[in-house]
């Protein structure tokens, strides 16, 4: 059932009450009237998956309302308040998945704060989220993934269980995944202002880091850089890289001193907005880096309408890489434009 369709809600009770004592999984995202309710109805049986869109929970009762086979759950476009959603986890003693999309957040008071607990919770994913204060603990999170929000605070509470952390096209103020980062083995950072300092320091003790991304950031002090020889020293384990950023002339330099090698580095992407002479600098002194790189590839913004002047640079610039991959034969390289 999607969300095109409105259906009777006695048509869509009598399916649930026929076939709750069987079910494992529900993908319910149908609009009714009067509204569903699906603990109520659902709570106390066999149901694993749930993933509910386009309705409304209220008064959740976690003594009455249990899910005690609930593994995975996810939420889109559901309306519920701040107490409700931490209550609803709860009621989920066994979950591992939980997905928040768009959801409408009804709070009590001026400030919007959500604080989430469950020591199952392995993987979490939130989208189009705007909140004042996003709180969560959880001992057992290997997986933590938000898009598209816009937070003043996000606190992770956990025991170091971490191991992938995404962040896409958000904007918060003060972010802390908590010191016990040892086992965080992915980080993929992308449309995201940082200040590099406080970042690197955030993840500096994941030695076991395998792949790092950071693609299309802005650094809030004009003079911050990603620092090659850091990455190579603290995270010996790295396997893949992915560095897109603005270039600048006067600080292309320094993210390239040093002399440490990313030994284990097989692939490496990179990108630009502007085509010039520092990218192509700066993709040499990354190949320099990586002894046993295997793949390159390297993304690039092509604008519909070309000057003449920029269909030169564009193929000076094909002309210098071209020259560039015959120092290392060996690696199999790959463009793509958008």
């Amino acid at each position: 059932m999607d969300d095109l369709d409105e259906f009777s809600a006695s048509t869509v009770i009598a399916w649930l009450m026929y076939t709750r004592e069987t079910l494992r999984e529900l993908i319910y995202k149908v609009r009714t009237t009067p509204n569903v309710n699906i603990l109520d109805i659902c709570g106390r049986q066999k149901l694993e998956i749930l993933v509910l869109a386009h309705n409304s929970i209220t008064g959740v009762e976690p003594h009455y309302q249990r899910f005690p086979c609930l593994k995975s759950l996810s939420l889109s476009y559901v309306s519920i308040s701040a107490l409700d959603l931490n209550l609803l986890l709860t009621t989920c003693p066994n979950i591992e998945s939980l997905a928040l999309v768009n959801p409408e957040i009804a709070m009590s008071d001026a400030q919007v704060t959500v604080e989430l607990n469950s020591p199952t919770l392995k993987s979490i994913y939130v989208e189009a989220i705007s909140l004042d204060k996003f709180m969560l603990e959880a001992d057992s999170l290997e997986t933590l993934h938000l898009k598209d929000c816009a937070l003043e605070l996000f606190e992770l509470l956990g025991k170091g269980t971490l191991k992938h952390f995404k962040i896409d096209d958000v904007s918060v103020i003060h972010l802390d995944i908590g010191e016990a980062v040892e086992n965080l083995e992915i980080v993929d950072i992308s449309h995201f202002t940082i200040i590099w300092s406080k970042f690197y320091q955030m993840i500096s003790k994941s030695s076991k880091l395998r792949r790092l991304r950071l693609w299309d950031v802005v650094f809030d002090d004009e003079d911050e850089f990603v620092d090659v020889e850091t990455i190579a020293l603290c995270f010996p384990q790295l396997s893949y890289l992915a560095l897109s950023y603005d270039l600048r002339d006067g600080l292309l330099h320094y993210g390239l001193q040093g002399s440490s090698y990313l030994e284990n580095v097989t692939l490496l992407e990179l990108g630009w907005t502007v085509v010039n002479e520092p990218f192509t600098d700066w993709v040499s002194g990354l190949l320099k880096r990586c002894p046993n790189l295997k793949e390159l590839v390297i993304h690039g913004i092509v604008s519909e309408a070309k000057t003449h002047e920029e269909c030169q640079i564009l193929a000076k610039f094909t002309s210098c890489i071209v020259q560039l991959m015959r120092k290392y034969m060996h690696v199999d390289v790959q463009f793509e434009y958008e």
